[in-house]
């Protein structure tokens, strides 16, 4: 556009057409720009926001995307003041430089720590650097998985649950090949990429996957062996009655035993807190798992588009950190390049994610529903228990069975009338706490979601090379990127609060 142009300077029309790509050009490398940064440092003027790609466009941008402009007039340096939101620049006479000395050094920390009263200064490498990473799931926890395998609809349901998970130095080889195929082979790109994403994004990853699933097993199953736990102690306290009362103290002994199991498991998880790493490990896991694809496009989430944990903040700054240390791909990015990274990456990775979501949206709602129907007929067979004694007992008012009798099978009944509820209940309580409808309606959102973005894709596909351009696949990247991050805090949302506890 530029030598079409300089050949015909006098065509204004062409001189606006360059200068129309050109600030769209600017206004993609601020986005980039703001996308690597905590906060924006401004001058300008204050005149206009009009100009594609310009100072105050830029500036209204970073606001938009979350991260704070320190903005500096150069008729009033000494002036200088910290804007939070856009409706600020509506406005500018209104936001005040009393305590800007105070909120910059808050930036400046919050840029260089987890949070404010973290004292693990590291940037979570230090929490990570505690965890301990085992190649193989603990069989002893694997209660909620087989929850799953038995009501899932799925062949085997009593199969070996032994997960092996990738080891670090293994991802190369291994689940991470593809992607680091495709980054050695793209057209022009940057050979030191693939390497840096293998050694600090996908090890990484690797590590944080394999400890979150150790901590999700001891977590969830060790809360589904408290539900069944609680079952089994009430029903041993009453279990001793069809056999008489020379039975109670085992039966008690077994009741006693079962609590005082309930008791240890929930101390236990809490003072090594199952939940609160597994959150933390988790997020750390998922942030790497996508971030092969951004970093090749030289995408990354905005700073004030991150998900806030209800707890540390350090796995979204360590996760955010790994990933700058890494760097922008050193690439002129061309239309060959853009297509293949979005066919041989992009595209595979959401078909991949959204087949992911939903096959697992339909194996939660079978548990959901399998579940339900299992705890709804231990209820009705409550009922018939009770009912066939009450027709025993106007039987034996009318003589036809003998009171004998009838005093002999009443502690049989009594059993019954408190074993089927109370399986009943332990089932409910195990669907409750699994929150599997809820979560097989996550997984269906974000399966149609992410087919949206396939469908755009293969559009995008199909179009000529010229059509393909930067801020296309870019936001397709970002629109894969928010999906995943919406699936992450609606996932917290619902087990944010399901602490282990004794079942209540």
């Amino acid at each position: 556009l530029r030598r079409d142009w300089l050949a015909q300077p006098g065509d204004a029309g062409r001189a606006a057409l360059f200068a129309a790509h050109g600030a769209e050009r600017a206004a993609l490398a601020g986005r980039v720009m703001i996308e690597q940064s905590d906060f924006v440092i401004a001058i300008w003027d204050g005149r206009t926001r009009a100009a594609i790609g310009g100072t105050g466009q830029t500036i209204a941008q970073a606001l938009e995307l979350g991260a704070p402009v320190i903005w500096i007039d150069p008729a009033d340096p000494q002036g200088w003041r910290i804007l939070y939101a856009p409706e600020s620049l509506s406005a500018p006479a209104l936001v005040t430089t009393e305590g800007c000395d105070m909120a910059l050094a808050g930036l400046v920390r919050d840029a260089l720590r987890p949070s404010a009263g973290d004292e693990d200064t590291s940037g979570g490498a230090a929490a990570m650097a505690r965890e301990r990473w085992r190649p193989r799931s603990n069989r002893a926890w694997h209660l909620y998985r087989r929850i799953e395998a038995l009501f899932g609809g799925e062949p085997r349901p009593f199969r070996s649950l032994v997960q092996r998970y990738e080891s670090p130095a293994a991802v190369a080889s291994g689940s991470g090949a593809e992607a680091l195929g495709v980054a050695r082979t793209l057209p022009g790109g940057d050979p030191r990429l693939p390497a840096l994403i293998e050694t600090e994004v996908m090890r990484r990853f690797a590590w944080a996957d394999g400890v979150s699933a150790q901590l999700s097993d001891a977590y969830r199953g060790g809360m589904t062996m408290n539900f069944i736990l609680s079952a089994t102690a009430i029903t041993a306290g009453i279990a001793y009655q069809p056999l008489g009362p020379a039975w109670k103290w085992p039966f008690a002994t077994a009741e006693f035993l079962f609590l005082v199991t309930i008791l240890l498991i929930t101390r236990h998880g809490g003072k090594v807190r199952w939940h609160g790493r597994w959150f933390e490990t988790r997020r750390v896991a998922e942030y790497l798992r996508h971030a092969p694809m951004l970093l090749l496009l030289g995408v990354a989430r905005p700073p004030g588009r991150w998900p806030k944990g209800s707890g540390d903040a350090w796995p979204e700054y360590y996760a955010r950190h790994a990933l700058r240390e890494i760097g922008l791909p050193r690439v002129t990015v061309t239309n060959a390049y853009l297509r293949q990274t979005l066919a041989d990456l992009l595209e595979h990775h959401v078909g991949r994610q959204r087949d992911y979501h939903r096959q697992k949206a339909r194996r939660l709602a079978t548990v959901h529903h399998r579940l339900d129907n299992l705890s709804s007929a231990s209820f009705a067979a409550a009922v018939i228990s009770v009912t066939i004694f009450l027709v025993l007992s106007v039987f034996q008012t009318i003589d036809l069975v003998s009171l004998a009798w009838l005093e002999k099978v009443a502690k049989l009944f009594t059993f019954l009338g408190v074993f089927f509820p109370t399986m009943g209940a332990m089932l409910a309580g195990i669907r409750f706490f699994g929150d599997f409808e809820r979560f097989a309606a996550i997984s269906e959102v974000t399966a149609e979601k992410l087919d949206g973005i396939d469908g755009r894709i293969r559009l995008l596909l199909a179009a000529p090379d010229e059509g393909i351009d930067y801020a296309r696949v870019s936001e397709l990247a970002h629109g894969a990127d928010d999906i995943v991050i919406d699936e992450i805090e609606n996932w917290q949302a619902v087990f944010g609060g399901k602490h282990i506890t004794v079942p209540a």
